[in-house]
């Protein structure tokens, strides 16, 4: 392989790291977002929980084999 031909292949190479690092870092904030979203629409939900109201369900697990 000559010279500029290795040069361009790392150049390319380079670039396409570049890109796939920029969708990453896009698709993270988008990630971040959506749980903020999850978390603000939790948090509005109207009434009491059901661990406030009957707080015997669902805290504890009674298992037999």
């Amino acid at each position: 392989m000559d010279i500029a031909g290795l040069s361009t292949a790392l150049s390319m190479n380079r670039t396409m790291n570049d890109v796939g690092i920029a969708v990453l870092s896009k698709q993270l904030d988008a990630n971040k977002d959506a749980g903020q979203a999850m978390i603000a629409s939790m948090n509005a939900m109207p009434g009491p929980s059901e661990s406030s109201v009957n707080p015997s369900v669902g805290s504890h697990i009674d298992i037999s084999v």
